[in-house]
């Protein structure tokens, strides 16, 4: 990601969850969410140490994945006409290949869970909230995944 998506990444981020999360939490953790995926607060971890990488077609923003210190998935987001298209297995893989420990984490939302287990994240221990956002801790090791793929 470069700063001249910050914009259409931030756009991104809410079309997905305000389609696919919103309607599962509280006014808080709407609200919690847009601090998170506000344009401002992707520029701040832009200049930290997440990696934070776009899907493009055409010149347009598709998708963004964001690896928080090499070992945390904190955002994944297709926008929604093009989800279940591949983009977020793509962003997955690429993420991981940056990956700086065994294992990686997420957080997932309660409706991206079924999607993460796709992609060969187990559920690991309850689901918790935080700021009003409830989500389920998920994690994968990567060694696991490095096996399935060459198998």
């Amino acid at each position: 990601m470069e700063e001249k998506d910050v914009e259409a990444v931030s756009a991104t981020c809410m079309a997905s969850f305000l389609r696919s999360v919103a309607d599962t939490l509280s006014e808080e953790g709407v609200s919690t969410f847009s601090n998170i995926a506000a344009s401002h607060a992707f520029l701040d971890r832009m200049k930290g140490d997440n990696l934070i990488l776009v899907a493009e077609k055409d010149g347009k923003i598709e998708g963004v994945i964001e690896l928080k210190e090499g070992c945390h998935v904190a955002m994944l987001f297709i926008i929604p006409e093009r989800q279940k298209k591949g983009i977020g297995r793509k962003l997955l893989s690429s993420a991981l290949n940056h990956a700086k420990f065994e294992t990686v984490t997420v957080s997932a939302s309660l409706p991206s869970v079924p999607a993460y287990e796709k992609y060969g994240f187990e559920c690991k221990g309850e689901v918790g909230e935080s700021a009003g956002l409830l989500y389920q801790p998920m994690e994968i090791k990567l060694n696991t995944v490095m096996h399935a793929t060459s198998v």
